[in-house]
């Protein structure tokens, strides 16, 4: 039996809370399967590696990143780091650079017992992760942002043909085993060379799927349709800024920014980060909603099973959603939902679904 080795990354705020929850969960699937497949090994980042290392992303934590399959990363409050930390990647946008991991994959998807804004949601955005509007890791060194003068602040936006191509691909492939349709979000009306070659080129990638429906839509229409008609989308692809927008809007409009999960994967590793902050002002008070990071482990899950083909890791994967779901349907919510239960009720109250299957 393949074992896999997962790394824990506590983050900031209520990260220790969420991914200690997370992590129970997981073990208690586990044990209900008696699947001995995961190892997890837990390393510093953030505030806490500031304090015992003196950096937020000690080049330690990142050597022992790099031997393992995947890690589950708790959110980041890098507005709070030392002013010096200030001018270098953050938590996250460094790991992403670091390992290339160019795909950000963050589902949006209507929950039993949850009311969302909207209805029948079920699509999925993949971001290209690496470049175009964010200046902390479009550049190969250094930041793509800096000041002429005091009054004049330039920031750049890249987009080259390999990472289009392979965000497009990305897509295109999940598209073909959902149904069978991609949206590609652009802006090439008005940023006509960047964002006019990223829909070129997913237009060209397209041709090598014809059993997939395409079409395109500007950023600011396409904001307008997801609140109107978020039910017809299957796939979105776009780039880094559109897609991080986008998200949380839809996101929200499912039901919860707090619920909605994501990875960031390459073709080897994945991470697992929900899209929600570190929401410092309710950290350590035990009110924290797991949700979205315990289901951006289940993505970890998946895309760990499909990439190995390892059955066992989808197995574990779907009984930690169900029971999820099965217990939001109960109304057995956090206080964000308007429920009642802690961070350590929600989770004892998934872990006894989980038993009980």
């Amino acid at each position: 039996m393949s074992q896999y080795k997962i790394g824990v990354l506590y983050g900031d705020g209520i990260g220790p809370e969420i991914v200690d929850s997370t992590v129970e969960i997981v073990n208690a699937a586990c044990r209900q399967l008696k699947l001995n497949v995961l190892k997890f090994q837990y390393l510093p980042i953030g505030w806490e590696s500031i304090d015992k290392l003196g950096h937020p992303v000690p080049s330690s934590t990142k050597e022992a990143l790099a031997e393992l399959d995947g890690w589950i990363m708790g959110p980041h409050d890098s507005a709070s780091y030392p002013d010096k930390f200030k001018e270098i990647r953050n938590p996250s946008g460094e790991l992403r650079h670091s390992f290339d991991l160019y795909a950000n994959i963050r589902p949006s998807k209507s929950i039993p017992g949850v009311k969302g804004l909207v209805e029948n949601a079920n699509l999925v955005i993949y971001r290209e992760n690496t470049e175009g509007f964010y200046p902390d890791r479009n550049m190969y060194s250094g930041v793509g942002e800096w000041k002429i003068t005091p009054d004049v602040a330039v920031s750049t936006g890249v987009f080259t043909r390999k990472a289009i191509t392979r965000i497009a691909k990305a897509a295109f492939e999940a598209a073909m085993s959902r149904r069978k349709k991609v949206t590609i979000v652009h802006k090439a009306n008005v940023i006509r060379l960047g964002t006019g070659m990223f829909k070129d080129i997913c237009l060209e990638v397209a041709k090598d799927y014809p059993d997939v429906q395409v079409d395109d839509y500007h950023i600011d229409a396409m904001t307008a349709h997801l609140v109107r008609n978020i039910y017809q989308f299957d796939v979105i692809v776009t780039e880094n800024m559109f897609g991080d927008i986008l998200s949380d809007l839809a996101g929200e409009l499912a039901g919860s920014l707090g619920l909605a999960p994501s990875i960031n994967t390459n073709s080897q590793q994945v991470m697992a980060q929900a899209a929600h902050g570190s929401a410092p002002d309710i950290a350590g008070q035990n009110k924290a909603n797991p949700v979205g990071i315990i289901l951006s482990t289940v993505m970890l899950l998946q895309w760990l099973g499909g990439r190995h083909k390892d059955d066992k890791l989808i197995e574990i994967a779907n009984l930690i959603e169900q029971s999820i779901f099965t217990v939001m349907e109960e109304g057995i919510k956090t206080v964000d939902l308007n429920g009642k239960e802690t961070t350590t009720s929600f989770t004892k109250a998934v872990m006894n679904k989980i038993q009980r299957q």
